[in-house]
């Protein structure tokens, strides 16, 4: 009758056990299996990979034009790399622009950009970008500053946007406030100052 029971007792936690483990075996694998689930029907909005592009994104293209502004008290140069580009909507592209310090001196510049026409600015997408952060730039040197984005394809849904064919991405260069106040206010800074280079 003990040995009934022993045996009894033994299957019982052999059972236990094999459950517990296949339940730590199944939350594991849970991760993946989701993600892989998601991956082929796209559920909770999940990027497929491998599959067509997005409507319109290999038919539909726009022009992105690249302009470049320096403020008066910043002594750079500073102009956009290429005039424009062609993209298709939905790919990703890449575009660069140029700084140079002209000054004899480290000087410390910030960037602000704006793109038109304004009612296009929810459909552009930039996914590096050195905007608001400030760089600063040793006497003489000078720097490429990559900038990659992307358009919706739903502009070309937007009855206020499906016209559009050109987009202008416009960035504007500004002295710090910090540096012009270690320099000594906003002194001029050569005869580049205020230059505007737009396509």
């Amino acid at each position: 009758m003990n040995d009934s029971i022993a045996r009894r007792n033994r299957r019982v936690a052999l059972a236990a056990f094999a459950t517990v483990a296949g339940m730590a075996g199944l939350s594991f694998a849970a991760v993946p299996l989701y993600a892989m689930f998601c991956r082929i029907t796209g559920y909770n909005g999940t990027v497929q990979a491998g599959g067509q592009a997005a409507p319109g994104a290999v038919e539909r293209q726009v022009t992105v034009r690249f302009a470049a502004n320096t403020h008066p008290s910043l002594p750079w140069k500073f102009e956009a790399a290429q005039l424009s580009m062609p993209v298709h909507l939905g790919d990703q592209g890449l575009a660069f622009y140029r700084a140079a310090n002209e000054a004899n001196r480290p000087v410390e510049g910030v960037a602000t950009y704006n793109v038109t026409p304004e009612v296009v600015g929810k459909y552009f997408h930039k996914t590096a970008c050195f905007c608001f952060d400030a760089q600063t730039l040793q006497p003489g040197q000078s720097v490429e500053m990559p900038v990659s984005f992307w358009v919706d394809p739903a502009i070309a849904q937007d009855p206020n946007t499906r016209d559009i064919r050109t987009i202008t991405l416009n960035y504007t260069f500004f002295r710090t406030l910090a540096d012009a106040e270690r320099n000594g206010a906003l002194a001029s800074a050569g005869p580049h100052v205020g230059r505007t280079a737009t396509p």
